[in-house]
């Protein structure tokens, strides 16, 4: 058999990996650049960032001529969004062919190699996709709270705050939130917290912090708190759940990845009421792998490799 050439792209909000390997389940190359999110960069910005990755890994892998290019994008979420992705990666001509979809299609690869699965990512956000061993598959816009999303880290965190505060001027229930958020940066109370915040004493790129601490403070019984991790995992398993019926999937095996840093913490309360309520059919796997290893499986299902070289390429992460 002659040997192909890819390049997988996974690429992220803050972060995008590049790699390109061979037919045989090698690896050649592999880079990290920034976020390519069009969402960030445009468009154009997205595929000028693409193409100084993918020439550089070129360059490492010493030149070799590509056939498949699978590119896995943050911010390719909508029918336009693909297509404007998908003309700019052919009009750059990194490999003979090209696919651009979904960083989650990526995930969900990495995850499993089951033919009907469905993956859901919460990390800073919550984005859920699913496909069936018929080719058909299902997806949401993922846009944030103006499409129906609830909940990832950057949520929870805020949610962790807004709780902190009103548990300490009365508007909500008392919760350990307050003295926990307070304690966290350092300041008198929690309503301090947000004045300082308001006033940029606090950088607001810190308030991502507050979720792990959500996460302890349920942990330690508050109920506010777990009422809040049991609301992630009701919006997590509704996205799989969605999901699995638009694929007729309900009844039938089917394998659920959950990917996201949230996810990938291994929360012990949330992933219990995740498995608590997925429909009997549903087979929870955490992924632990990168997405670039889903992309780069997805480009050797594409160049028809074999199950070998699928083995020896997951065997490298």
């Amino acid at each position: 058999m002659v040997t192909g050439y890819y390049v997988a792209v996974d690429g992220g909000n803050s972060k995008t990996d590049v790699l390109i390997g061979d037919t045989t389940g090698r690896i050649l190359a592999r880079v990290r650049g920034g976020g390519s999110s069009p969402f960030h960069l445009g468009f154009d910005g997205t595929i000028a960032l693409l193409d100084k990755l993918i020439t550089d890994a070129q360059a490492q892998a010493g030149g070799v001529p590509l056939d498949r290019a699978a590119l896995y994008l943050a911010g390719a979420d909508l029918p336009h969004e693909v297509a404007a992705l998908q003309q700019g990666a052919d009009g750059a001509h990194w490999a003979a062919s090209h696919l651009v979809d979904n960083d989650t299609f990526a995930l969900l690869r990495a995850g499993t190699d089951a033919p009907d699965a469905i993956a859901v990512v919460c990390g800073a956000g919550t984005n859920c996709v699913g496909r069936a061993a018929d080719g058909r598959t299902a997806r949401f816009p993922a846009l944030g709270e103006i499409t129906g999303d609830w909940g990832g880290g950057h949520h929870l965190a805020r949610l962790a705050l807004w709780h902190a505060v009103r548990g300490e001027d009365g508007r909500g229930p008392a919760t350990a939130l307050t003295a926990a958020v307070a304690a966290h940066f350092g300041r008198g109370g929690a309503e301090a917290v947000g004045v300082a915040l308001h006033l940029g004493e606090i950088d607001v790129d810190r308030v991502p912090e507050l979720s792990p601490l959500l996460f302890t403070v349920a942990e330690a019984g508050d109920a506010v708190a777990l009422a809040v991790i049991e609301q992630q995992a009701e919006e997590i398993v509704a996205q799989a759940t969605v999901a699995a019926r638009r694929l007729d999937l309900l009844d039938k095996p089917h394998a659920v990845v959950l990917g996201g840093g949230v996810l990938q913490s291994e929360q012990p309360l949330l992933l219990a009421g995740i498995r608590s309520r997925l429909v009997p059919a549903a087979e929870p796997v955490v992924v632990t792998s990168p997405p670039v290893l889903g992309a780069a499986l997805l480009a050797l299902d594409a160049l028809g490799a074999s199950v070998e070289s699928h083995a020896l390429l997951r065997s490298a992460f």
